[in-house]
């Protein structure tokens, strides 16, 4: 039988069972796809992140329980933090090959940044069902890419949603960020913005979603914004961003 290392890591947070955690399992030589799907769904976590080094670099791939997606920035930050922390302590630079191309991550302190590039978005009326699932109106809907995000007045709106699962099932997306202005953000001190994210087509009914995929892809906040999850495990995130980059900073 073999025996793989895996690591679980809590990216965006320095306290314990916080954060936005990521499974990561480096490996020698590719697993098949199907391998890497079940080591996924076993972990059940958000994401699961497997690495092969090439070269000075890496090939990085990301599992959710039951898809392979395109990008994953907390995974990613949580596979540099391997990286620098048990395989090659004191590493500052790491590159990763993806299906999204080029991923740079280096450290700074004692943080890791991650640049990748930005996306745009765009204002549109709700899809058919949207409304609906997430039981409250948002004051403007935006796409960017396969995803949706709700833009709310209020972040107590946000922290209160109960969105009907099955009803997000039938919008056409891979998920929905649902977000608002930070002042009043329950619980704790005003950030810039706060987040939640819906995916439950993709077997991930409510996941923590980092900041950087809100600042890559939907321009909002200002530039070096401070966010909170309004999830059950909260944590805090920073991002970065220019016209055409994203700079992601994690703990």
């Amino acid at each position: 039988m073999t025996r793989l290392p895996l690591y679980q890591v809590d990216a965006f947070t320095n306290t314990v069972f916080a954060g936005n955690p990521a499974a990561v399992v480096p490996l020698e030589r590719w697993l098949p796809d199907a391998t890497m799907q079940a080591i996924a769904a076993e972990n059940n976590l958000a994401e699961t992140a497997f690495f092969v080094a090439k070269d000075d670099d890496w090939e990085l791939r990301w599992f959710t329980p039951t898809v392979e997606v395109p990008l994953c920035g907390h995974a990613t930050l949580a596979s540099a933090c391997v990286i620098s922390e048990k395989l090659q302590p004191g590493r500052t630079r790491m590159r990763f090959m993806t299906k999204s191309g080029a991923l740079e991550v280096t450290r700074e302190g004692g943080r890791l940044v991650m640049d990748f590039p930005a996306r745009a978005s765009e204002s549109i009326a709700p899809p058919p069902g949207l409304v609906a699932a997430m039981g409250r109106t948002p004051r403007d809907v935006l796409k960017s890419g396969h995803m949706l995000m709700c833009v709310y007045d209020d972040a107590g709106d946000v922290a209160s949603l109960a969105p009907d699962m099955a009803g997000l099932t039938t919008v056409e997306c891979f998920g929905v960020i649902a977000t608002a202005p930070g002042k009043g953000a329950p619980p704790g001190p005003d950030c810039d913005f706060v987040s939640r994210f819906f995916a439950p087509r993709q077997a991930s009914p409510r996941i923590r979603l980092p900041a950087e995929r809100i600042a890559r892809s939907f321009p909002i906040g200002r530039n070096g914004s401070a966010s909170r999850s309004c999830s059950r495990a909260r944590s805090r995130r920073a991002a970065a961003r220019s016209p055409a980059r994203t700079r992601a900073l994690g703990c």
